[in-house]
């Protein structure tokens, strides 16, 4: 049934990418909705997850916190490191590191494994669990593939490439449904995980995806586009629940 379920996952991927690159027209819209979305994602969906996930503590801070903070800053440092190497070879420091997109986007595969896992975990609790937690990544996977999609082409890279990403991110839950059949990630480890990647994408929503969204173009159209895309995770969040 996990399985099954997953399948709703991969077409809902699909969708979401279809979408991002069919817009192009409307590049900082999109960027302004992408941008939301994965700040609905993380603040929403991955954080509260993490935090009840890894619940343990270190010196007195949570430790999905402090993973969500590793993970920001090793975003900051990779993306320095990037554009200190290009600047070295003489290139533009605010030229696209195509390394960066395809990191951000294998991370998005990554998590949407980890969706499938969930999807599986949540059924061997229970029918009603594993339809609830299916409801939530069915329709965040939308978001998923849009966000895969438009951070591989925002770098520089070819669209095969994003394509390529994109079907990998579509793929990803029924492999990770596909894998609770034969063993269970701890939940410690999920915990873990999900606040670490989170901080990550956090840094690419605030320091990339939305600088980029609203220069030179108008504010408003892009700004009801981020506030659209945190509140459509904020309504799949409430459904699911």
């Amino acid at each position: 049934m996990a399985v099954l379920v997953a399948l709703g996952a991969f077409l809902m991927t699909l969708a979401g990418g279809w979408t991002a690159q069919r817009v192009t027209d409307r590049r900082h819209l999109v960027l302004g909705l992408a941008g939301g979305l994965m700040l609905g994602v993380v603040g929403l969906d991955l954080l509260p997850e993490a935090l009840e996930a890894a619940d343990g503590e270190l010196f007195g801070v949570p430790t999905a916190l402090l993973l969500f903070v590793a993970g920001f800053l090793l975003a900051h440092l990779v993306e320095r490191l990037l554009a200190a190497r290009r600047a070295a070879h003489g290139a533009d420091e605010r030229a696209r590191a195509p390394e960066v997109g395809l990191t951000a986007a294998a991370a998005m595969v990554g998590h949407s494994a980890m969706d499938g896992v969930a999807i599986g975990a949540a059924f061997q609790v229970g029918g009603g669990m594993g339809a609830a937690v299916a409801v939530a990544v069915v329709a965040h996977d939308f978001a998923d593939g849009f966000n895969t999609f438009t951070l591989t082409t925002l770098y520089g890279n070819a669209r095969r490439r994003a394509y390529a990403m994109l079907f990998a991110d579509a793929v990803a839950p029924i492999a990770g449904a596909a894998s609770t059949l034969l063993f269970a990630i701890p939940e410690q480890v999920l915990g873990a995980y999900l606040g670490f990647f989170g901080g990550a994408l956090l840094y690419l929503a605030a320091a990339e995806i939305l600088p980029e969204a609203h220069h030179e173009h108008p504010a408003g159209p892009t700004l009801l586009c981020t506030v659209a895309g945190a509140g459509f995770i904020w309504l799949v969040v409430g459904i699911a629940e």
